[in-house]
């Protein structure tokens, strides 16, 4: 009888680990999806290059090699995702205008600049 139960258990801890394995890889974006999202970024940013440039926005070549950001927080998925969704100094507001999955995706582009 305990067999049961502890074969049930562990059945349910994998299939709850599984699920939320799934959940964090979805998280992580893709890039060549992020990369098309990324085309109304290129307006205001560069992609290729770390200058500013003659667009508004700083280039954004190697910006998760960065130790910091223009505001001077640390460079994490976190910080970089609320400047999207917030804006600021010039940058609309993208928390209406890109859904989650585009957001991680655009991430995801991102890191491989």
């Amino acid at each position: 009888m305990k067999t049961g139960l502890i074969a049930t258990g562990c059945f349910a801890l994998v299939t709850l680990l599984g699920g939320r394995m799934l959940v964090a890889a979805d998280k992580a974006g893709d890039a060549t999806k992020g990369k098309e999202v990324f085309e109304q970024c290129g307006v205001c940013h560069n992609a290729d290059s770390e200058e500013k440039g003659e667009k508004m926005g700083p280039g954004l070549k190697g910006l998760f090699k960065r130790a910091k950001l223009k505001n001077g927080k640390k460079v994490t998925d976190e910080n970089v995702k609320a400047i999207i969704n917030q804006g600021g100094q010039g940058m609309p507001p993208f928390s209406d205008m890109l859904s989650d999955e585009e957001r991680a995706n655009v991430l995801a582009y991102l890191k491989t600049l």
